[in-house]
């Protein structure tokens, strides 16, 4: 039995304190199947077995909580922490892919990879601290991301209870083309700028040149 098959098993014993504690974790950096767990208890949800709303605040309030605790590594640990944290998972790549995220979207990074591209969810929480992105406003983004969140994938596993397991793979897929996608942009958009400011600067210096040798 795989960690997958144990935390499925697990939730369905023990319910809202495993899912709490899972989420807390996972969300501070610890690599989790989230996504499928949360689709799960959407399923559960359905079956009668547990509340959709206390679900929803028990889901997003843990990943509130692990989040600050991300958030704070990243703030008062430091890049090398930070980076030291990350690299215990393999994560130093996915570090510097959030910091591209990061500087790209701002504040719309943390809302968008709390439900959307949440692979980068905990090291845009690194990344964020180690920036020293002001808190309050990565408190506020990260309140109505993770809210969305758990609203939303326990929706789905409610509708898809039957097909838990595809839904959440199915979802793993797409969220890798648009973390693919999310990084084309970025790269183009600086090799556009490299080549951009190359082309400028030589034309200025061709117009120094020039100029020089009408003065002579």
């Amino acid at each position: 039995m795989n960690i997958t098959d144990q935390l499925l098993s697990a939730l369905s014993d023990y319910g809202l304190p495993l899912l709490f504690g899972v989420i807390l974790i996972a969300s501070a950096g610890v690599p989790l199947p989230l996504t499928l767990l949360l689709i799960a208890a959407g399923a559960f949800v359905e079956q009668g077995e547990m509340n959709f709303w206390a679900v929803v605040m028990v889901a997003s309030g843990a990943a509130i909580m692990g989040d600050q605790i991300g958030y704070g590594i990243g703030r008062w640990g430091g890049r090398r922490v930070a980076k030291r944290v990350g690299g215990w998972f393999g994560g130093e790549e996915r570090i510097l892919e959030a910091e591209a995220t990061a500087r790209k979207w701002g504040g719309v990074s943390v809302f968008l990879t709390r439900w959307l591209m949440t692979p980068l969810g905990s090291w845009i929480n690194l990344t964020s601290g180690i920036s020293e992105y002001p808190w309050p406003r990565f408190l506020l983004w990260d309140v109505l991301g993770e809210v969305l969140w758990a609203v939303l994938y326990i929706s789905l596993g409610r509708m898809f209870s039957d097909r838990v397991q595809a839904l959440s793979e199915w979802l793993g897929s797409l969220t890798w083309v648009i973390l693919g996608l999310v990084a084309a942009v970025i790269f183009g958009r600086a090799l556009f700028k490299n080549t951009f400011r190359a082309s400028t600067a030589k034309e200025e210096g061709a117009s120094q040149t020039g100029q020089a040798e009408h003065q002579v």
